[in-house]
């Protein structure tokens, strides 16, 4: 995949690539709707002898056009590029959405972005796609367009889970409620949040349970509900399992929200590292307690059910391995 950034009235391919199989979006999360809309076009692509393209933008065009009703993204422009640079995709065009762009309408964009810059023979969209000024362009539109420009039109049917339709403004709403294995299912892997490490009250070392104090994320980016959660933590090339306790500290008065991570069998000084972090499962809600000595019991038992979690999840891990070999040993 070839990263191509381009500014809203400028930019566009280089000039030996003769036709493409196009889809464009915001595709925040990059959840599993938008990965069969992926996969679509690079199988299209790939029967056609074209290039494959997506087309989204370096920011969430509701911060532009009505920045009061814009939500907190599922991905910043960096996580969206990590996640795509797993794709086949050919090339991913990052538009700069700016005021300009946000007064297209449906007909300018498809002719002076898609089809003059991004030479489309082919445009992939999800069943619900809207486009151009306030979202008036629809598979209608564009078929028309299709029809009057030269390229043909294929809308990727919704993908479902926990028996809804996958979209993102559905999993924004189970990561706030804290529910991120349901959100897993949905985005296809583990929600996830990078923060730096910086100093903190160091009451968790007090207590018996040091902890690293993550810097809340900046961008717009959604954090979910409180609570302690399971989480593989990445550190660089570790990865680490931990607990983390998301959210207010009730027991102790006056203490602030805090994102304090705790991982297990590790003891390395991670000060101002960047980690990334993963939501496995959500244990239980922040609740105070009457002393640190209570708050230090619950601590064990939650360590203790992270530890069994942990545990189940490599053992599940290990049969689904198992379940996948042929007897000779090769994968299916």
């Amino acid at each position: 995949m070839t990263e191509h950034a381009a500014a809203g009235g400028a930019g566009g391919l280089p000039p030996d690539v003769p036709g493409t199989v196009v889809t464009v979006g915001t595709f925040d999360g990059v959840h599993r709707g938008h990965w069969a809309v992926l996969c679509e076009i690079g199988a299209r692509a790939r029967r056609r002898r074209l290039t494959s393209v997506l087309v989204t933008f370096d920011r969430h065009p509701l911060t532009v056009v009505r920045p009061e009703a814009a939500p907190p993204i599922l991905t910043s422009p960096d996580e969206k590029k990590e996640i795509l640079a797993l794709s086949s995709l050919d090339y991913v065009a990052f538009l700069a959405f700016d005021r300009t762009l946000s007064f297209y309408q449906p007909e300018e964009f498809v002719r002076l972005v898609l089809v003059d810059r991004f030479r489309v023979k082919e445009l992939v969209v999800g069943y619900d796609h809207g486009f151009g000024r306030d979202r008036t362009g629809d598979r209608k539109t564009l078929r028309r367009l299709g029809t009057e420009l030269g390229f043909d039109v294929d809308v990727v049917s919704p993908v479902t889970a926990n028996g809804a339709r996958v979209k993102s403004t559905r999993i924004r709403e189970l990561v706030r409620r804290g529910e991120v294995e349901r959100a897993a299912r949905a985005l296809g892997r583990p929600y996830s949040l990078r923060g730096v490490v910086v100093h903190g009250l160091g009451r968790g070392r007090q207590l018996g349970f040091p902890t690293a104090n993550l810097q809340a994320p900046e961008g717009g980016k959604l954090v979910p509900g409180s609570g302690i959660y399971a989480v593989r933590a990445s550190l660089g090339w570790r990865i680490c399992d931990g607990l983390l306790h998301l959210g207010p500290r009730p027991t102790f008065a006056g203490s602030p929200p805090s994102i304090e991570l705790y991982l297990l069998d590790f003891e390395d000084d991670i000060y101002g590292e960047s980690v990334r972090v993963d939501f496995l499962s959500r244990l239980r809600d922040v609740r105070p307690f009457a002393s640190a000595e209570e708050l230090v019991r619950q601590m064990r038992v939650d360590r203790e059910q992270a530890m069994h979690f942990f545990a189940e999840r490599a053992r599940r891990d290990g049969d689904d391995r198992e379940d996948g070999d042929d007897e000779d040993g090769r994968d299916r």
